[in-house]
């Protein structure tokens, strides 16, 4: 008797690498660049994709992804490594989902987190439509994650290189596009993928990585906030726990929860920082910094990718920076929104930021902090 074996390709595939089309959203920098030229020397039909997301004479090279020299680093890879590469103006799209959101969270005294938004929205919203309008069987990114699963049923983890996993980032991802989208860089090591572009012989293999807001030109987002929402910057008066007026401000888009420096108010014998917000009020409270830990988080908009079921409560672990090691609590989930208890107390919780669950290296899904 024989046995036959179904053939399963790298990315999932019951079918033959050159009859593979994927599409690889190529940001110009060497991680989506290692990724795009991995898989088409594994024999993949490889269609790198770079978004213009915003206007190439006000950004500047060194904190930049998709812009003007990163759309020609993408273009200059695909064609020394023989695969179509398309330009795709997103600018709009950008603006409306992700420029808008940082400058509204900082107007209503929220922090945002941008690198999320853009996830959510321009790359797997608008693009991974793109993707599959072309016929693409899946979307790769340089996400440092990890998929597992087959077509239907995929789960989300953490990469191999915990000092860049980047799962954090990718909590409001949905099922259906975590079913759809692959990241070939998630079992490999950073200094990994810069031996790989240094082999595959790519001109961004020394490129160093975007750093800080993309999006964010000056010394501080503040210009950007205030030349976009020039209302934002009413003054109003900062007051300490007990309702004394410490001062006042110019605007409560100036300051994020836990903020030290630059808050402009001297004489007390404590190191004051950015306690509460009140947008209603226009007002901002101080306190001392033992006035910030919290092991409680309330956050909405919940984003479930723990299986088929949602549980009402869960012992697992989350973390509210993507820096931070995740830590032990417990999760209880009401609908679309819920708490999370740490163990331990945490500092700087900020709503508009994120608190993420994990069991284990499996990210279990995320929301929105709320308070």
């Amino acid at each position: 008797k024989y046995r036959c074996f179904k053939y399963m390709n790298s990315l999932g595939f019951d079918k033959s690498e050159k009859d593979t089309k994927v599409v690889v959203a190529m940001s110009g920098g060497v991680d989506s660049s290692v990724a795009a030229v991995m898989l088409k020397k594994q024999g993949y039909d490889v269609i790198g994709i770079t978004l213009k997301l915003y206007n190439n004479s006000n950004i500047s090279k060194s904190k930049s992804c998709c812009a003007g020299i990163d759309i020609e680093d993408a273009k200059n890879v695909a064609l020394k490594n023989d695969f179509k590469h398309v330009v795709l103006d997103y600018q709009g799209k950008f603006f409306d989902g992700v420029i808008s959101n940082f400058v509204d969270s900082y107007a209503n005294g929220e922090t945002p987190l941008p690198c999320v938004k853009c996830n959510e929205t321009v790359k797997f919203s608008d693009l991974l439509n793109e993707a599959k309008k072309i016929g693409a069987d899946a979307l790769a990114t340089g996400h440092y994650a990890i998929r597992k699963g087959s077509l239907n049923n995929a789960s989300l983890h953490k990469a191999k290189d915990f000092s860049k996993d980047q799962s954090f980032f990718l909590f409001a991802t949905q099922q259906e596009q975590l079913n759809y989208v692959r990241f070939p860089l998630g079992d490999f090591k950073k200094k990994e993928i810069r031996q790989l572009a240094e082999k595959y012989k790519l001109s961004v293999s020394d490129k160093p990585d975007s750093q800080d807001i993309c999006f964010v030109t000056s010394s501080s987002y503040r210009d950007l906030v205030k030349n976009l929402n020039p209302s934002v910057n009413k003054k109003g008066i900062i007051y300490d726990l007990d309702n004394n007026i410490l001062g006042t401000h110019d605007g409560i888009s100036n300051y994020t929860i836990g903020q030290r420096k630059g808050i402009g108010i001297s004489g007390s014998k404590n190191a004051l920082y950015v306690i509460d917000i009140n947008k209603d009020q226009n007002t901002i409270t101080l306190g001392t910094k033992e006035k910030l830990k919290k092991n409680v988080i309330n956050f909405k908009n919940i984003n479930w990718l723990g299986g088929n079921i949602l549980p009402k409560a869960l012992d697992c672990s989350a973390k509210i920076r993507s820096t931070q090691e995740d830590l032990p609590g417990i999760l209880d989930i009401n609908s679309d929104h819920g708490s999370f208890t740490f163990e331990k107390e945490l500092d700087k919780t900020s709503p508009g930021q994120a608190c993420v669950f994990y069991k284990n290296d499996q990210l279990l899904g995320g929301g929105w902090i709320t308070a």
